[in-house]
Formats: C-alpha cells, sequence, structure tokens
C-alpha cells in the first residue's frame, strides 16, 4: 500500500512549478487529486496538461480552474473534490503570482493582485476546508484534515523588489503558526 493511496487532495496553483510537482508526487502515493490552475499555455490549460499526466501515469485526478483569490471560487475547488472523490484530506495551498517591482514603481493593483492570491487565496480555500472537516468532525469522523501552505524565505527576509510578495508569504507563514 503507498503512503497515501485513497486520501483526496487539492493542490492550487498545480499547472507549473512546485504545485505541479506536488500533484505527481501526491497521484504517485495514490492520492486522487484536484489539480487548481487558472493559468493557460497556448490553448491548453495547464491543470489540464498536468491531469494528462497523472491519468497517463496510472493516477486518478481532475481539473480546476478557480481563482482562489475569489471567496465562492475558493469553495468551489474544495466542493469539486468532496463531489467528485467523496472528501478531502489534504489541502496544499500553493498558488501564486509574481507583480516584481521596486516599491516607487509598484501600482496599487500588483500589490492587491499578489496579497489577494497568495494571502486571501490561502485563507479562503483553508477556510472552506475547515468548515468542511468540522462539520464532518461534527458526524463522528474524527479523521481530521492536513494543510500544506507554501512560503518562501522571502517572507522571512524580505526581497528589495518584491514589496508585495514577501510581506504576503510572511502572513502566510503567521497564518499556518
Amino acid at each position: 500500500m503507498k503512503l497515501l493511496e485513497n486520501k483526496v487532495a487539492v493542490i492550487t496553483g498545480a499547472g507549473r512549478g512546485l504545485g505541479r510537482a506536488h500533484a505527481l508526487y501526491f497521484a504517485g502515493q495514490g492520492t486522487r487529486v484536484i489539480v487548481n490552475d487558472v493559468g493557460r499555455k497556448e490553448d491548453d490549460y495547464l491543470a489540464d496538461l498536468v491531469v494528462d499526466e497523472i491519468v497517463s501515469r496510472g493516477g486518478t485526478a481532475q481539473s480546476n480552474y478557480e481563482d482562489v483569490s475569489g471567496f465562492e471560487g475558493a469553495k468551489r475547488i474544495i466542493d469539486q473534490a468532496v463531489r467528485e472523490f467523496g472528501g478531502l484530506d489534504i489541502l496544499v495551498n500553493n498558488a501564486g503570482i509574481l507583480r516584481d517591482r521596486m516599491i516607487f514603481n509598484m501600482t496599487a493593483e500588483e500589490f492587491d493582485a499578489v496579497i489577494a492570491v497568495h494571502l486571501k487565496g490561502t485563507w479562503n480555500c483553508t477556510r472552506h476546508a475547515c468548515v468542511y472537516w468540522r462539520n464532518r468532525f461534527k458526524e463522528g469522523d474524527h479523521r481530521g484534515g492536513s494543510i500544506v501552505n507554501t512560503t518562501s524565505e522571502a517572507g522571512l527576509q524580505g526581497n528589495v523588489g518584491q514589496s508585495n510578495y514577501a510581506p504576503a508569504k510572511s502572513a502566510i507563514a503567521t497564518l499556518t503558526i
């Protein structure tokens, strides 16, 4: 039996990079995965490409294109896992964007967009997952769930060109604690 066999995971920002690596790892361990990513590469959604890779290796996964920064969109991600795979065991909050600029060149929109995806997106998905787990606990299922939040050393040490990204990652570290 594989370590995470028959578990269900939602992984946000799973279309490339670290999120993709998370999705492939969890699927390789027998986890059914919701691959969330809003990004596109030419005419293909990145989530679909990762799902195709998982399925070609014998895994089980579905795509999700919701924007984690929206409260209701984040709920639909969690709801999809419960509806399609019968539950949720693991949430990996990895979605993120960059809008690097020196603070004197950064627009309010660039600041807000990064905070919205990183911090609010992490909070949104976590909040909806916790509601699901709390309700499940009240019904007598005490298995609980696991949350993995992606942060960065920029959140601990700062970065001169990331006055939006660094505080978002620092806040995620604090939210995790």
